[in-house]
């Protein structure tokens, strides 16, 4: 069976101070999108009851107890404590890591979402974002699979009706940011001059990241990429997603121009990762959240 596992964005994101746990108090309104992951897992009798094997298309990430999607399967056989199957997990990379798109964080909640209902385990939505709360902040968010606002460390989750779909660009340099470093240089972090960190405010909401400060300090080069897309005709907005790399664009339109604009950035910014998706929506029915997206293989 074949699951997607969504990127996300993060359309605000406040940081409101360090907590006595160490973490962030924060404030983020997140957005699940049209990008995704793919994970085939099954469940195999032939192979060892309650062995589990990741296999996965990206080369550069580990495949056992250091990636997250692994790490939820081992979790999720722990907390069943009955005769689990082998696990078979293939995972099909598409979401670049140390992009601050909750790449791994999607993967985990969706082998918690997934083995739940390959093994009947019947765990309530509660029960798994409980777990999920275990393997990391953003996880919970994904149990959800609705933009949500998030506080707390990210764990307390709650469901938003976003009221349109957003088309947006993405644009990654090759480096990644490593989300702890940027929230440890926050609180002494300062705003460059002349750079713009002022929400920008649409019908929707508003885009604004606290992050930008420490990261654009060290890397320049998003605070100019920053600039330039908001110069630019096709762009209505642009921020840095979570803590980074990405930068993300709202655009004007979904499809129009996209091609002149990808070809002006990696002009003006050279060999970039660039992803044209959308945002994705999901009105909400009472105070139930939305199940799983699913697909059969063939």
């Amino acid at each position: 069976m074949k699951w997607l596992a969504p990127a996300k964005i993060n359309l605000s994101l406040r940081v409101l101070g360090r907590r006595a746990d160490g973490f962030h108090e924060i404030e983020t309104l997140m957005a699940p999108l049209s990008l995704a992951d793919e994970l085939d897992i099954r469940l195999d009798a032939d192979q060892k009851a309650g062995s589990i094997e990741l296999t996965c298309t990206e080369p550069s990430l580990p495949t056992g107890d250091g990636n997250l999607a692994y790490r939820a399967a081992v979790l999720f056989r722990t907390q069943i404590r009955g005769d689990l199957p082998g696990v078979r997990i293939h995972l099909t990379k598409r979401v670049p890591h140390g992009a601050g798109l909750g790449g791994g964080s999607s993967d985990a909640a969706t082998v918690l979402l997934a083995l739940n209902g390959l093994c009947s385990a019947h765990l309530t939505d509660a029960q798994l974002a409980s777990l999920a709360a275990e393997l990391g902040s953003d996880v919970p968010f994904f149990i959800c699979r609705n933009a949500a606002l998030c506080r707390g460390r990210g764990e307390r989750v709650e469901p938003v009706t976003l009221t349109e779909q957003i088309p947006l660009l993405l644009i990654k340099p090759a480096f990644p940011i490593p989300t702890p470093w940027a929230y440890r240089r926050w609180r002494d972090s300062r705003e460059i001059p002349g750079v713009s960190y002022t929400p920008q405010v649409f019908p929707w909401g508003e885009l604004v990241n606290d992050l930008e400060r420490p990261v654009f300090e060290k890397y320049l080069v998003l605070a100019e990429m920053k600039n330039w897309l908001l110069a630019q005709p096709e762009v209505a907005g642009a921020l840095l997603s979570g803590s980074g790399s990405t930068m993300l664009a709202v655009l004007h339109q979904e499809e129009k121009e996209l091609d002149q604009l990808s070809q002006k950035i990696r002009a003006q910014f050279g060999d970039v990762w660039l992803c044209a998706c959308t945002t994705k929506t999901r009105k909400l029915a009472g105070t139930s959240t939305p199940t799983l997206k699913r697909e059969t293989s063939a």
